[in-house]
C-alpha cells in the first residue's frame, strides 16, 4: 500500500513539473528568460498542480502497479527494476504526448518521454529505499 501512495505523491509532482518544463521548451519560452521569468513558471506550476494531480493520479498508479509486478520476480534486482519501471513509463509518456502539437521528432519524443522516466524511477527508488520489500515465497517442487 506504500508504494501505491509513494508513486500517488512523487508521480504527479515531478511529471507536472517536467510536463511544465517540456512545454515551455517547446514553444520557445526559454529563449530569453530572466529570473523573473522563472519565478512566473513557478507560478504557473503551482497555480496547475491540482490538474497535474488530477490527470497523473491514475498513470502514476498503473505505474506502481508495474513497479509491484517487477518486484515479484527474483531474478530482477532494485536497479534493474528501477530501469524497467522507467522504461515503461517513457514510453507511455512519449506515445502519449509526443504527438501533440505541429512539432514531432527525436526531440520531442525524447522530452515527454523523459516526463515518464524521471518520475517513475524516482518514485521506485524510493519504495526501494523506504518501503519494506518481503521476497517472493519459494517455489515448492
Amino acid at each position: 500500500m506504500k508504494r501505491y501512495l509513494i508513486f500517488a505523491l512523487v508521480g504527479p509532482f515531478l511529471g507536472g513539473f517536467l510536463l511544465l518544463l517540456t512545454t515551455t521548451y517547446q514553444s520557445g519560452y526559454w529563449a530569453q528568460t530572466s529570473l523573473s521569468e522563472v519565478g512566473k513558471l513557478f507560478v504557473v506550476f503551482f497555480k496547475t498542480l491540482q490538474y497535474s494531480y488530477l490527470f497523473g493520479f491514475l498513470p502514476s498508479l498503473m505505474i506502481g502497479a508495474v513497479d509491484d509486478i517487477l518486484i515479484h520476480i527474483r531474478r530482477i534486482g532494485p536497479v534493474l527494476r528501477m530501469l524497467l519501471v522507467g522504461l515503461f513509463a517513457f514510453i507511455l509518456a512519449s506515445l502519449t504526448y509526443s504527438s501533440r502539437g505541429p512539432d514531432s521528432g527525436v526531440v520531442q519524443f525524447i522530452l515527454y518521454g523523459m516526463v515518464g522516466f524521471v518520475p517513475a524511477v524516482v518514485s521506485s527508488w524510493l519504495v526501494h529505499r523506504f518501503v519494506e520489500e518481503t521476497q517472493p515465497a519459494a517455489a515448492s517442487t
